[in-house]
Protein backbone atom coordinates (compact mmCIF):
# COMPACT_ATOMS: atom_id res chain seq x y z
CA UNK A 1 0.00 0.00 0.00
CA UNK A 2 1.72 3.48 -0.96
CA UNK A 3 1.09 5.80 2.08
CA UNK A 4 2.59 8.70 1.08
CA UNK A 5 -0.42 9.99 -1.06
CA UNK A 6 -1.89 10.54 2.41
CA UNK A 7 1.34 11.59 4.02
CA UNK A 8 1.19 15.10 6.02
CA UNK A 9 4.03 17.66 6.39
CA UNK A 10 5.65 18.03 9.50
CA UNK A 11 6.12 22.08 10.88
CA UNK A 12 8.52 23.92 8.65
CA UNK A 13 10.54 24.08 12.34
CA UNK A 14 10.73 20.41 12.33
CA UNK A 15 13.16 17.88 11.27
CA UNK A 16 12.62 14.45 12.34
CA UNK A 17 14.39 11.51 11.54
CA UNK A 18 12.67 7.87 12.47
CA UNK A 19 8.97 7.77 13.56
CA UNK A 20 8.26 4.54 15.98
CA UNK A 21 4.93 4.00 16.87
CA UNK A 22 4.41 1.69 19.95
CA UNK A 23 1.03 -0.50 19.84
CA UNK A 24 -0.74 -2.64 21.59
CA UNK A 25 -3.93 -4.24 20.46
CA UNK A 26 -5.51 -4.24 24.08
CA UNK A 27 -5.45 -1.37 26.73
CA UNK A 28 -3.96 -1.96 30.12
CA UNK A 29 -0.47 -3.32 29.14
CA UNK A 30 1.47 -0.91 29.50
CA UNK A 31 1.88 0.35 26.44
CA UNK A 32 2.70 3.71 27.20
CA UNK A 33 5.23 2.64 30.12
CA UNK A 34 7.21 0.86 27.07
CA UNK A 35 6.89 3.99 25.22
CA UNK A 36 8.29 6.09 27.90
CA UNK A 37 11.67 3.66 28.69
CA UNK A 38 12.25 3.52 25.33
CA UNK A 39 12.18 7.10 24.59
CA UNK A 40 14.66 7.34 27.93
CA UNK A 41 16.74 5.09 26.63
CA UNK A 42 17.69 6.29 23.29
CA UNK A 43 17.77 9.78 24.70
CA UNK A 44 20.54 7.90 27.43
CA UNK A 45 22.28 7.01 24.39
CA UNK A 46 22.66 10.29 23.10
CA UNK A 47 19.42 10.80 20.48
CA UNK A 48 17.22 13.72 20.45
CA UNK A 49 14.25 12.23 21.20
CA UNK A 50 10.53 12.88 21.43
CA UNK A 51 6.91 11.58 22.16
CA UNK A 52 4.06 12.67 20.22
CA UNK A 53 1.00 11.01 22.76
CA UNK A 54 -1.19 9.84 20.29
CA UNK A 55 -3.68 8.36 23.18
CA UNK A 56 -5.85 11.30 23.12
CA UNK A 57 -8.16 10.11 25.19
CA UNK A 58 -6.40 8.54 28.18
CA UNK A 59 -2.71 10.23 27.67
CA UNK A 60 -0.28 9.28 30.31
CA UNK A 61 2.59 10.08 29.40
CA UNK A 62 3.22 13.17 31.19
CA UNK A 63 2.23 11.24 34.39
CA UNK A 64 5.05 9.28 33.79
CA UNK A 65 8.10 12.09 33.07
CA UNK A 66 6.28 14.42 36.40
CA UNK A 67 5.16 17.19 33.80
CA UNK A 68 3.15 20.02 35.31
CA UNK A 69 3.24 22.70 33.17
CA UNK A 70 1.40 23.56 30.19
CA UNK A 71 2.33 23.83 26.44
CA UNK A 72 2.59 27.37 25.21
CA UNK A 73 3.26 28.50 21.25
CA UNK A 74 4.93 30.99 19.13
CA UNK A 75 4.12 32.47 15.88
CA UNK A 76 5.69 29.38 14.46
CA UNK A 77 3.33 26.95 16.29
CA UNK A 78 2.97 25.03 19.15
CA UNK A 79 6.25 24.02 21.34
CA UNK A 80 6.79 20.70 23.11
CA UNK A 81 7.39 20.52 26.45
CA UNK A 82 10.37 19.41 27.82
CA UNK A 83 11.43 16.68 30.20
CA UNK A 84 14.26 16.58 32.86
CA UNK A 85 16.29 15.08 30.36
CA UNK A 86 15.44 17.52 27.49
CA UNK A 87 13.12 15.02 25.86
CA UNK A 88 10.25 17.08 23.79
CA UNK A 89 6.51 15.51 24.76
CA UNK A 90 3.04 16.63 23.15
CA UNK A 91 0.18 15.69 24.58
CA UNK A 92 -3.38 16.75 25.27
CA UNK A 93 -2.79 16.36 29.01
CA UNK A 94 -0.31 19.75 28.31
CA UNK A 95 -2.75 21.64 26.91
CA UNK A 96 -6.02 21.09 29.49
CA UNK A 97 -7.12 23.25 31.84
CA UNK A 98 -7.18 20.31 34.55
CA UNK A 99 -5.38 17.05 33.41
CA UNK A 100 -8.60 14.95 35.07
CA UNK A 101 -10.89 16.95 32.64
CA UNK A 102 -12.76 14.10 30.21
CA UNK A 103 -12.12 14.75 26.38
CA UNK A 104 -15.56 13.67 25.10
CA UNK A 105 -14.87 13.87 21.19
CA UNK A 106 -15.73 11.91 18.36
CA UNK A 107 -13.34 10.07 16.24
CA UNK A 108 -12.95 12.71 13.00
CA UNK A 109 -11.76 15.05 15.50
CA UNK A 110 -9.45 13.09 17.76
CA UNK A 111 -7.90 12.09 14.57
CA UNK A 112 -6.95 15.59 13.53
CA UNK A 113 -5.72 16.26 16.64
CA UNK A 114 -2.82 13.61 16.28
CA UNK A 115 -2.54 15.31 12.61
CA UNK A 116 -1.95 18.44 14.24
CA UNK A 117 0.58 17.38 16.72
CA UNK A 118 2.51 16.15 13.68
CA UNK A 119 1.74 19.23 11.62
CA UNK A 120 1.67 22.35 13.91
CA UNK A 121 4.38 21.47 16.98
CA UNK A 122 7.60 22.76 16.27
CA UNK A 123 9.81 20.18 17.28
CA UNK A 124 12.80 20.77 15.82
CA UNK A 125 15.90 18.79 15.56
CA UNK A 126 14.39 15.23 16.07
CA UNK A 127 16.90 11.95 15.53
CA UNK A 128 14.00 9.31 16.96
CA UNK A 129 10.10 10.01 17.97
CA UNK A 130 7.69 7.22 19.86
CA UNK A 131 4.13 7.72 18.97
CA UNK A 132 2.14 6.56 21.80
CA UNK A 133 -0.73 4.68 20.19
CA UNK A 134 -4.54 4.10 21.78
CA UNK A 135 -5.31 0.85 21.62
CA UNK A 136 -6.99 -1.11 19.17
CA UNK A 137 -6.94 -0.67 15.20
CA UNK A 138 -9.64 2.30 14.80
CA UNK A 139 -9.54 5.85 13.63
CA UNK A 140 -6.47 6.69 15.39
CA UNK A 141 -4.19 3.82 14.53
CA UNK A 142 -5.30 4.21 10.96
CA UNK A 143 -4.70 7.97 10.70
CA UNK A 144 -1.29 7.95 11.97
CA UNK A 145 -0.51 4.69 9.84
CA UNK A 146 -1.78 6.81 6.34
CA UNK A 147 -0.75 10.33 7.76
CA UNK A 148 2.85 10.06 9.52
CA UNK A 149 5.94 8.59 8.03
CA UNK A 150 6.40 5.56 10.39
CA UNK A 151 8.75 3.12 9.91
CA UNK A 152 8.34 0.73 12.12
CA UNK A 153 5.93 -0.06 15.55
CA UNK A 154 7.32 -2.23 18.54
CA UNK A 155 3.85 -4.28 19.93
CA UNK A 156 2.98 -4.70 23.49
CA UNK A 157 1.55 -7.52 25.21
CA UNK A 158 0.79 -9.38 28.36
CA UNK A 159 0.88 -13.09 28.94
CA UNK A 160 -2.37 -14.07 27.72
CA UNK A 161 -4.24 -15.68 25.16
CA UNK A 162 -6.95 -13.40 24.50
CA UNK A 163 -3.95 -9.82 24.93
CA UNK A 164 -2.48 -12.58 22.43
CA UNK A 165 -5.20 -12.74 19.92
CA UNK A 166 -5.88 -8.82 19.92
CA UNK A 167 -2.24 -7.66 19.16
CA UNK A 168 -2.10 -10.39 16.49
CA UNK A 169 -5.13 -8.22 15.09
CA UNK A 170 -3.06 -5.00 15.55
CA UNK A 171 0.21 -6.85 13.53
CA UNK A 172 -2.44 -7.90 10.91
CA UNK A 173 -3.12 -4.06 10.52
CA UNK A 174 0.71 -2.94 10.12
CA UNK A 175 1.11 -5.33 7.87
CA UNK A 176 -1.86 -4.54 5.59
CA UNK A 177 0.00 -0.79 6.02
CA UNK A 178 2.98 -2.03 4.78
CA UNK A 179 4.71 -0.84 7.86
CA UNK A 180 7.40 -3.19 9.75
CA UNK A 181 7.29 -4.78 13.25
CA UNK A 182 10.58 -4.32 15.02
CA UNK A 183 10.07 -6.04 18.20
CA UNK A 184 6.91 -7.64 20.07
CA UNK A 185 7.55 -6.80 24.12
CA UNK A 186 5.61 -8.95 26.49
CA UNK A 187 4.73 -6.53 29.52
CA UNK A 188 3.98 -8.38 33.14
CA UNK A 189 5.15 -11.93 31.89
CA UNK A 190 6.62 -12.98 35.47
CA UNK A 191 7.32 -11.46 38.92
CA UNK A 192 10.32 -12.47 40.60
CA UNK A 193 10.18 -13.80 44.21
CA UNK A 194 11.96 -10.83 46.95
CA UNK A 195 12.37 -14.04 49.27
CA UNK A 196 14.28 -16.52 47.04
CA UNK A 197 14.26 -15.08 43.53
CA UNK A 198 12.02 -18.38 41.99
CA UNK A 199 10.59 -16.62 38.73
CA UNK A 200 6.54 -16.97 39.00
CA UNK A 201 4.74 -16.81 35.55
CA UNK A 202 1.55 -14.93 37.26
CA UNK A 203 -0.84 -15.08 34.32
CA UNK A 204 0.57 -18.76 33.47
CA UNK A 205 2.54 -20.13 30.86
CA UNK A 206 2.00 -18.53 27.36
CA UNK A 207 5.16 -18.52 25.26
CA UNK A 208 5.65 -15.00 24.31
CA UNK A 209 8.49 -16.47 21.52
CA UNK A 210 4.96 -18.81 20.10
CA UNK A 211 3.43 -15.53 19.47
CA UNK A 212 6.51 -13.51 17.83
CA UNK A 213 6.77 -16.61 15.42
CA UNK A 214 2.73 -16.78 14.83
CA UNK A 215 2.82 -13.04 13.60
CA UNK A 216 6.42 -13.33 12.56
CA UNK A 217 8.52 -10.96 14.53
CA UNK A 218 12.14 -12.10 15.39
CA UNK A 219 13.12 -10.02 18.57
CA UNK A 220 10.65 -10.54 21.51
CA UNK A 221 11.73 -8.65 24.90
CA UNK A 222 10.05 -9.19 28.26
CA UNK A 223 9.55 -7.34 31.41
CA UNK A 224 8.59 -8.16 34.71
CA UNK A 225 5.74 -7.36 37.02
CA UNK A 226 8.58 -4.51 38.69
CA UNK A 227 6.98 -2.45 41.84
CA UNK A 228 9.89 0.27 41.52
CA UNK A 229 9.15 0.84 38.02
CA UNK A 230 5.16 1.26 38.39
CA UNK A 231 5.73 3.89 41.50
CA UNK A 232 8.35 5.38 39.15
CA UNK A 233 6.02 6.01 36.71
CA UNK A 234 3.25 7.12 39.44
CA UNK A 235 5.72 9.39 40.88
CA UNK A 236 6.77 10.82 37.50
CA UNK A 237 10.62 9.28 37.39
CA UNK A 238 10.41 7.62 34.85
CA UNK A 239 13.78 9.20 33.49
CA UNK A 240 15.50 8.10 36.86
CA UNK A 241 14.53 4.61 36.62
CA UNK A 242 17.01 2.07 35.54
CA UNK A 243 17.02 -1.64 33.38
CA UNK A 244 17.97 -3.39 31.10
CA UNK A 245 15.00 -5.26 29.81
CA UNK A 246 14.65 -3.44 26.47
CA UNK A 247 18.17 -3.04 25.14
CA UNK A 248 17.62 -5.53 22.87
CA UNK A 249 15.14 -3.18 20.95
CA UNK A 250 17.04 -0.13 21.94
CA UNK A 251 19.69 -1.92 19.43
CA UNK A 252 17.75 -2.23 16.92
CA UNK A 253 16.25 1.05 16.85
CA UNK A 254 19.85 2.60 16.71
CA UNK A 255 20.59 0.36 13.83
CA UNK A 256 17.77 1.62 12.31
CA UNK A 257 18.43 5.36 12.55
CA UNK A 258 21.62 5.12 10.06
CA UNK A 259 19.35 4.07 7.47
CA UNK A 260 17.29 7.14 7.10
CA UNK A 261 18.15 10.56 6.46
CA UNK A 262 16.13 13.36 8.71
CA UNK A 263 13.89 15.13 6.58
Amino acid sequence: MDRTEFQVEPNGQSRIGKVIGVVSGKGGVGKSMVCSLLAVLMSRRGFETAILDADITGPSIPTAFGLKGKAAGNELGLLPVRSANDIGIMSLNLLLEEETDPVVWRGPIIANTVKQFWSEVVWGDVDIMFIDMPPGTGDVPLTVFQSLPVDGIVLVTSPQELVSMVVTKAANMAKKMDIPILALVENMGQVICPDCGKIIRVFGDVPIEGIASRIGVDLVASLPMDPALSAACDAGKIESFKGSWLDGVADRLESLLGEKETT
